[in-house]
């Protein structure tokens, strides 16, 4: 299992920021503030030794020692940060795809990796157009029970959304769904995106 992957110029650009503090010691703690919730963010930050805290993990990257927040462990797993130099000087990049909602593996609960596809695949998709769906309950042990909401709740697309993005998505992912179902009252209209 890995955990977070730091590249060698992420690394070097961060050693570099670490060595302008001047502090003996200092290192980067990484941890995700609201984790398990749409609101998730994935955070760098300076780490000087009186804040290390002892149920952090640590891992040496040579030039400093990077700290996973305890907490934030499972949220942390496939975690990415990378840096890229650009005109501008550069972009450093942390991608998380966990933050939202823990790693589930094929022995949980059906519910369980219903949630997570949709988390971590369907809404940030659906998100670009202000819309959400979220899991209402599992029907005959195969059937996904669908509500949709933000500017997928009254759009006129969402069938298709429905059948060739969420439903293709789920049943590829998570064979023992066969089909889904959408309970979504889609007379209300007024944040849909495609009226």
């Amino acid at each position: 299992m890995t955990l977070v992957t730091v590249t060698d110029p992420a690394r070097d650009y961060l050693a570099e920021l670490i060595e302008k503090q001047d502090v003996e010691g200092m290192g980067v703690r990484i941890f995700v503030t609201q984790p398990g919730t749409k609101n998730a963010e994935t955070c760098l930050a300076y780490c000087p030794p009186n804040e290390i805290v002892p149920t952090d993990e640590q891992v040496d990257l040579k030039r400093f020692t990077l700290y996973l927040d305890h907490n934030s462990v499972p949220f942390l797993e496939e975690a990415y940060v990378d840096y890229s130099k650009d005109q501008m000087g550069g972009q450093l990049t942390i991608k998380a795809p966990n933050a939202k909602v823990p790693s589930v593996d094929e022995n949980a609960p059906l519910p369980d990796r219903v949630n997570y596809v949709l988390a971590s695949e369907i809404n940030p998709n659906l998100a670009s157009h202000g819309g959400e769906v979220s899991l209402v309950e599992i029907v005959d042990g195969s059937v996904a029970v669908l509500r949709f909401g933000g500017g997928c709740q009254g759009c006129s697309a969402v069938s298709l959304t429905l059948k060739q993005g969420v439903e293709t998505t789920l049943k590829d992912r998570v064979p023992e769904i066969t089909t889904v179902r959408d309970v979504t009252d889609h007379t209300q209209t007024e944040n849909a995106y495609y009226q």
